[in-house]
């Protein structure tokens, strides 16, 4: 089956670019379309209703596009919105979750840490994904203004190291042998993350089981685009692109509009 209409994504800003990343890598031939809603990031400190009318008008955007199908690169908008989006809309979604499950089914110490956005932590979904592993020790944290930092092009500031320590060094102190990534801008904290928790301790998040279930999806509902040629790949976003054109390494054309 082929389609050869483009694949959309969207997040609250630059971090889904890491879901695509790893989309890109596994499915070269598929055009893209990503969506940087960075005039409204973080979503983690807005409302579940704010989320779910947020999710819809990027849907939308990504459907004018001719989109087949569409990509929540964003954990809270999952975790708030994805079955809201199912109900609505005649295209399938891929949704982002905190990857709980493969670290608490590998967990030698039985304690896993988890470093997410308030959207997240707070949401029903998460609720009974951690509910599923009572006898595993859980340890939550917020990231408070890790995303803002990373969309101001912070990543490497002093005062995101100071956050990073502050949030981690419990996790470490509490013995957890996986720390899950529950937020799509955070992988590209990995680098500093590392400098702080030791060696042993496995970091996973969520970008390649996303691509895999993308590369599902298309095989047996949509259709893949089965072009030899290069594929286009576009972003837009609604604020400076500047951040944008960095984490893309100026290889893509970026359309700076409102929306």
């Amino acid at each position: 089956m082929v389609n050869k209409n483009p694949i959309g994504l969207f997040d609250s800003g630059i971090g889904g670019t890491s879901i695509w990343k790893e989309i890109h890598q596994l499915l070269p031939n598929e055009d893209t379309i990503y969506l940087a809603d960075s005039k409204n990031a973080p979503y983690g400190q807005k409302s579940k209703e704010e989320i779910i009318e947020l999710s819809f008008k990027n849907t939308e955007f990504l459907l004018n596009q001719n989109c087949k199908l569409i990509v929540v690169a964003c954990n809270t908008a999952t975790t708030n919105a994805i079955k809201e989006l199912r109900a609505k809309y005649n295209v399938p979604f891929i949704g982002i979750e905190p990857a709980i499950k493969p670290a608490a089914l590998h967990s030698k110490t039985q304690k896993i840490g988890i470093l997410a956005t308030k959207g997240t932590l707070n949401s029903e979904l998460f609720y009974k994904n951690v509910e599923q592993f009572q006898e595993i020790q859980i340890i939550e944290q917020i990231g408070f203004g890790l995303v803002e930092l990373i969309e101001g092009g912070k990543i490497d500031s002093d005062e995101l190291q100071e956050l990073l320590l502050k949030y981690l060094n419990p996790m470490v102190q509490a013995n957890i042998d996986y720390l899950v990534l529950g937020c799509s801008h955070y992988p590209y904290l990995i680098p500093q993350i590392k400098k702080i928790i030791p060696k042993k301790i496995t970091i996973i998040d969520s970008g390649e089981a996303v691509a895999r279930q993308t590369k599902k999806v298309l095989e047996e509902v949509v259709g893949m685009n089965e072009n030899t040629h290069l594929s286009k790949n576009l972003f837009y976003t609604n604020t400076n692109p500047e951040v944008l054109k960095e984490i893309l390494e100026n290889k893509y054309p970026i359309i700076a509009q409102d929306f």
